[in-house]
């Protein structure tokens, strides 16, 4: 059963959080225990994350992309089909494997005998919503083909280019590198991903809980569509203010990463295009804060997931056992001043 679609247009800061509590209450009837990922997610959508450049005279922006890792068993699957479940919009899984190609990812050109000619099959990435399920299993090569999309928000198949619908989110999970039959992610795919979200075990009582559960019962209802995800997108980007200090801060941050006191640590900091992903998530987190402003309160809650897959250790750094998070939170948040 499908529930009554909203109304499109969200005529208050009020409706869009009374609509942001459903979308919780939905997914809470699934994820157990888990509320900061469930927040984490929607932060994510409702963030705005611009293009380099206009085409065709029109802005380009998209969804922030996020990458879930975890062991196997921690719902991290679940987790984003639950999600998705909660928005009318087209949704397709690819179940990543060693012998995955990219024509399997963004289509391939078949001949059509009746009309003499070549067509384009679009491939699943011809979605709103992608779940690229256990990304680091396919070789680096088929990874690679998401790049484009993730980037540009668009596919280039044979001499033809496609622009994907917007919204265009991508929402990857990963298996830990120690397992076997992983790749590790190339650093050009890892930086598209707004976010990497680190999944651990439940606490005890939830764990309990989940044993409790009658979740095959539960019926998570559509509470949003792809017209209401870009206004609630575009209404935090234009009411919510950043002042110039605190781009100042995320600079900062971000230079910190580079700098010459943590090169013991810290083989490669984060890019420019990382500063955009942070000012971005730090935004729509100052709003899920109930703030109208950012502050560097806000920047800090969301660097660590903004960072950790961007940070790459010396192997000094690795053989001290010294985790990224612990890098970014002491040496990097602990040490840069707030202007």
């Amino acid at each position: 059963m499908s529930a009554a679609q909203p109304q499109n247009k969200l005529s208050s800061m009020e409706e869009i959080f009374e609509l942001i509590g459903q979308i919780e209450k939905e997914i809470g009837k699934v994820i157990l225990g888990q509320p900061w990922l469930t927040r984490r997610l929607l932060i994510a959508l409702f963030s705005k994350i611009p293009y380099a450049f206009k085409r065709d005279g029109e802005e380009r922006s998209g969804c922030g992309h996020v990458l879930l890792e975890g062991v196997p068993g921690l719902a991290k699957t679940l987790a984003i089909m639950t999600v998705a479940s909660t928005i009318n919009a087209r949704f397709h899984r690819i179940q990543f494997t060693p012998d995955l190609l990219p024509a399997d990812i963004v289509g391939t050109r078949i001949y059509d005998v009746s009309s003499k000619s070549f067509r384009v099959e679009q491939g699943p990435i011809f979605a709103n919503i992608v779940l690229a399920d256990e990304i680091n299993r396919a070789t680096p090569k088929t990874q690679s083909a998401l790049l484009e999309a993730m980037q540009e928000r668009q596919v280039t198949v044979g001499e033809e280019s496609f622009q994907l619908e917007d919204p265009f989110w991508v929402l990857a999970t990963q298996n830990p590198v120690e397992q076997e039959g992983v790749y590790i992610l190339p650093e050009a795919q890892s930086d598209r991903f707004a976010m990497k979200i680190t999944v651990d075990y439940p606490e005890h009582k939830d764990e309990l809980d989940m044993l409790s559960a009658k979740l095959h019962e539960a019926e998570v209802q559509q509470v949003i569509n792809t017209d209401q995800v870009l206004h609630i997108r575009e209404q935090i980007f234009q009411n919510v203010y950043v002042d110039e200090k605190v781009k100042e801060y995320i600079v900062r941050l971000g230079r910190a990463t580079r700098a010459s006191d943590v090169a013991e640590m810290i083989q490669y900091g984060i890019s420019p295009r990382a500063y955009q992903h942070l000012l971005a998530l730090s935004r729509t987190a100052a709003f899920f804060n109930g703030r109208e402003c950012v502050t560097p309160a806000d920047v800090k809650s969301i660097a660590v997931d903004a960072m950790r897959h961007r940070v790459v250790r010396t192997l000094r750094a690795e053989a001290e056992n010294i985790s990224v998070e612990d890098i970014i939170q002491e040496q990097i948040l602990g040490a840069v001043a707030i202007p």
